[in-house]
């Protein structure tokens, strides 16, 4: 039996699962608000005395770099660590990794119905490929390409400098300067970036705030809020907002996959992309995705997926603690748009 974890700024998301016939088989899963704990082995603790299944291996994709089995969680005040977590389960198999490498990890064993085209690009391209998720924060990730195998790969993308690329672009960036001395990727392309967005349109005149959708904003999540009020057609200036939100993480997709040089594929994941589906259908994200001067014609070739399965890291730890120390401990298949079955 496997337990695996997905820790985010907002939710941790626990399940144990086993193996039948080469797949995963999920037998008991829950999620808890974050902030509500004040460290992960009490969550674990609260889910083991829930099930009865005895665990064998362990692993916890984490939001924020971990180094030597540890992690300070970048959206938590939280200290996640390999030695601590053994000694709550009582194994040795247990494995704190990055949470988009989870992520990355969990492509493998979706299904083709776990995923949507944004561009189907080049269907004989292969090479790296690399996942992008906006959710409480922003996550990055890679997978190295060795001609048989991909090899997933964490990194800390979302934190690099944000760069605007129109004068729009240049102002937003002015204004959130304001707040912050160093403005990140993660600053605009995340949940509480959409807020950001939105309150610089507001205050720069670009759209009127309905008392209404203020009140709602003060007794809900704000950039929840965003998003449904610019699906329903019920404000323009979330509206526009989440058009902006769409060009830029199109922008920094695009960014990504010239970087990684991601010939198999660019992966949307996280909590954000599946709600807005319509929009980074209809809107500008492809292109802006493709919009980077002599480099378009790479880039109209690669693949754009948008991941709809919220358990993709939790299923992609589990993966990783089924497949650590064996004879597949790098990813088998080609990452071209999951399994069948």
């Amino acid at each position: 039996m496997i337990l695996a974890g997905d820790i985010g700024g907002t939710n941790t998301r626990l399940a144990i699962f086993d193996q039948v016939d080469g797949r995963q088989l999920c037998l008991s899963v829950a999620k808890y608000p974050s902030q509500d704990y004040t460290n992960l082995t009490d969550i674990v603790r609260l889910f083991l005395k829930s099930n009865e299944h005895k665990v064998e291996k362990a692993a916890f994709g984490v939001a924020g770099p971990v180094m030597h089995g540890t992690v300070h969680a970048t959206n938590l005040p939280w200290t996640v660590d390999t030695a601590d977590l053994k000694s709550l389960l009582a194994i040795d198999d247990v494995h704190v990794i990055n949470d988009l490498e989870a992520n990355t990890w969990g492509i493998e064993v979706l299904q083709d119905d776990d995923f949507v085209y944004l561009n189907r690009g080049n269907p004989t391209a292969s090479g790296n490929a690399a996942v992008i998720s906006p959710g409480t924060g922003l996550g990055e990730a890679g997978l190295f390409w060795d001609g048989k195998k991909f090899h997933p790969f964490a990194c800390e993308g979302g934190h690099a400098d944000f760069s605007p690329r129109d004068p729009l672009q240049v102002e937003l960036l002015n204004y959130l300067m304001a707040d912050w001395e160093h403005v990140s990727w993660e600053r605009v392309l995340s949940g509480p970036g959409l807020f950001n967005i939105y309150r610089f349109l507001r205050d720069t005149n670009r759209g009127e705030e309905p008392h209404w959708l203020s009140d709602k904003m003060k007794s809900n999540d704000a950039g929840k809020v965003i998003t449904e009020s610019a699906m329903a057609g019920t404000s323009v200036l979330c509206e526009n907002t989440v058009d902006l939100f769409c060009a830029l993480y199109g922008s920094e997709a695009g960014n990504l996959a010239l970087k990684a040089m991601a010939l198999g594929g660019i992966y949307l994941g996280g909590g954000i992309a599946p709600k807005i589906l319509p929009r980074l259908k209809t809107g500008p994200f492809m292109r802006e995705f493709t919009e980077k001067g002599r480099m378009k014609p790479l880039l109209q070739c690669i693949s754009v997926r948008i991941i709809l399965n919220e358990n993709a890291a939790l299923m992609g730890a589990a993966h990783y603690a089924n497949c650590h120390n064996t004879e597949l401990g790098m990813m088998e298949s080609s990452v071209t748009g999951g399994k069948k079955g």
